[in-house]
């Protein structure tokens, strides 16, 4: 017996039914994205190893899939260099290219390529899967989609603004609670600043990034581990541990960082965005643990948290200054933020929070007695979905039975019952699967009743 085929660990297949969720999740996200001006491209699954090796720091790095060359990737090179243990160097022979890791890059690239095309300040949505090679595990996968929309070419915090708006709209759509959390990367660099380790900065944050998964206990251990003293471990814990509404903390950096003028930029930046934020309908918090890992972020940073759901988060993003000078386009600071919307779909899923019109794909089947009666439904099908109705026939004359049951397992809520007595009177009779009614109507009438 041949053995049963597989997909990659990480990866999944999707259902009609799921595909339906999926579907609903972009499009919300796409409406909104659109509402506020943001304008869709797509870019290449692949980039060139050059584009996108040292962007993510060394951890991105060895999570990026490199893709071998085609052909003979081994040509020009010695047996001593194809023996050799050093996986890096040996990539670096034979793989140009690799997947992308994710969509922030790879819009870098495209605005610094196209950038004579473009109008400043350039809002951008993309909608497209990236790749990584994790561990995979619950809520962690090595190919999911990302939901990004960025604006590149202002530096107002007008940005950072209208993107909370964006990511409270998008969530209230969904029915999910959620926690905005926001911090500041100028921030954590004035807390470096002030506890005297200022080099430091990467360590801290990556460390601190991790304290909702390991602890403070581990955090501390590790940035021991990364060479900081212990008095400067001391320093820091008042201010990891900082709690109190968003003003107070803000009042409390203010006095930390006084002397420390990025962080108190910092400050100023995160008190103007928030006080532009009264009126969301989700929670948003000022989060000094918030770090974001990724290096190229320069000032606010987000990350958004389900209330109802335990995993990790399911929205990030921030302002990076710098990522468009590594292709040669120094001084063009952008800000962004990214639905995960795997993440979404599972969140979604166990809340139970699909309204039945997106997971519902056939509105109406017209049951199949025989050609005759086929050639009727034929006329009243072009009919009902001229009037937007999504409707199908089964193909086959079958028993009546195996046709219900083929609604039922697609939970088609509508039933079109053509016969004799229905070809004599020029009607339908419409059965509605969920109440068993049944009545007769006329085409216009069925599609007054569904359309």
């Amino acid at each position: 017996m041949a053995q049963k085929p597989g997909i990659p660990k990480g990866t999944r297949d999707f259902s009609p039914i799921e595909m339906a969720k999926r579907n609903y999740i972009f499009d919300t996200i796409r409406e909104v994205y659109a509402l506020y001006g943001f304008q869709q491209i797509e870019t290449p699954a692949m980039e060139n190893l050059s584009t996108l090796m040292g962007k993510y720091g060394e951890e991105g790095d060895k999570l990026l899939f490199k893709i071998l060359n085609s052909g003979d990737f081994l040509h020009g090179m010695t047996p001593d260099e194809v023996a050799t243990s050093n996986c890096l160097k040996l990539a670096s022979c034979f793989c140009e290219k690799g997947l992308r890791y994710d969509l922030t890059v790879p819009f870098a690239r495209y605005v610094v390529q196209h950038r004579e095309e473009l109008t400043l300040p350039f809002k951008r949505y993309q909608i497209q899967p990236v790749w990584r090679a994790d561990r995979p595990q619950k809520g962690r996968y090595r190919e999911f989609y990302q939901c990004d929309a960025d604006v590149v070419g202002s530096d107002s915090l007008l940005n950072e603004v209208e993107l909370m708006q964006i990511i409270d709209t998008v969530f209230t759509r969904f029915g999910v609670r959620v926690c905005i959390k926001i911090n500041n990367r100028k921030i954590l660099s004035g807390i470096a600043e002030i506890i005297g380790q200022a080099d430091k900065i990467v360590d801290i944050t990556v460390a601190i990034d991790k304290i909702d998964k390991i602890g403070l206990d581990n955090v501390n251990a590790e940035l021991r581990e990364a060479g900081l003293p212990d008095d400067a471990i001391d320093k820091l814990q008042p201010i990891i541990l900082l709690s109190g509404t968003n003003d107070e903390k803000l009042a409390t950096m203010k006095e930390v960082l006084r002397d420390s003028e990025v962080g108190l930029k910092g400050v100023a930046e995160s008190e103007f965005i928030l006080s532009k934020l009264k009126d969301l309908n989700n929670a948003i918090e000022l989060d000094l643990t918030l770090a974001r890992g990724l290096n190229y972020y320069t000032g606010a940073i987000f990350e958004v948290k389900a209330l109802d759901v335990q995993i990790g988060s399911i929205t990030g993003g921030g302002r990076y200054d710098n990522l468009t000078g590594i292709f040669g386009m120094p001084g063009l600071s952008g800000v962004g933020i990214s639905f995960g919307a795997d993440r979404i779909f599972d969140v979604l899923n166990q809340l139970d929070l699909y309204p039945k019109s997106a997971v519902n794909s056939t509105q109406l089947l017209f049951v199949n007695f025989g050609e005759c009666e086929a050639d009727y439904c034929l006329k009243a099908l072009a009919a009902v979905r001229r009037a937007g109705i999504r409707a199908e026939i089964y193909p086959d004359a079958a028993k009546m039975k195996k046709q219900m049951s083929y609604a039922n397992a697609k939970q088609i809520p509508f039933v079109a019952l053509v016969g004799e007595t229905e070809m004599a009177a020029q009607k339908i009779t419409l059965k509605n699967m969920e109440t068993g009614e049944q009545q007769l109507v006329t085409v216009d009438e069925l599609i007054a009743q569904l359309g």
